[in-house]
């Protein structure tokens, strides 16, 4: 339990907010993730822009590069926060990719039924890939593995940043000093 001190203070009540919201809302979330939810709309937007960035690697690459994508963005805010030393805000980011993580496996769950409404039509991005790599038939247990990762980031984010929330955050050395 936290000193007198450092419960009260703004920074630690900010903190202890958030991660309860995280905590909660991710719960909701994981208990049943084919619900399209107000963070879906971003995720969607970073997928649909990853089949863009990626499409110069190639037919599979393109149509990986939304997952990819989705994966992406909240590793480097993670790893952004991290370097920067602010251990606790790192804690936000890999919760996302928890998030992300669940939206992902309702996709590949979907690969073979395919009842998921696509953005303009088009292929299933992992009906093609399973497909693609022989591994169709399995669409339940990757999107299985998925959700299972994602339930573990979110849960190393919820712990970490409870155990984070009263950490300072630290000041990154400055290239002259290295």
């Amino acid at each position: 339990m936290p000193s007198q001190d450092e419960s009260s203070t703004p920074i630690f009540h900010w903190r202890l907010g958030l991660t309860l919201v995280l905590a909660g809302y991710g719960w909701i979330c994981l208990r049943s993730p084919e619900t399209y939810r107000w963070l879906d709309s971003l995720n969607l937007a970073i997928h649909e822009t990853g089949h863009l960035v990626f499409a110069p690697g190639g037919e599979t690459l393109g149509v990986l590069g939304g997952t990819l994508m989705q994966l992406l963005v909240p590793s480097v805010f993670a790893g952004a926060l991290w370097r920067q030393g602010d251990a606790y805000g790192a804690t936000v980011p890999l919760w996302w990719l928890g998030q992300n993580c669940w939206n992902i496996s309702v996709y590949i769950r979907d690969a073979r039924l395919q009842a998921l409404p696509l953005v303009g039509g088009g292929e299933h991005d992992w009906t093609w890939l399973l497909g693609h790599w022989g591994l169709l038939a399995h669409d339940q247990l990757v999107g299985g593995i998925v959700y299972l990762a994602g339930v573990l980031l979110y849960l190393i984010a919820i712990g970490a940043g409870w155990m984070l929330i009263k950490s300072p955050i630290r000041t990154p050395p400055s290239p002259e000093s290295i």
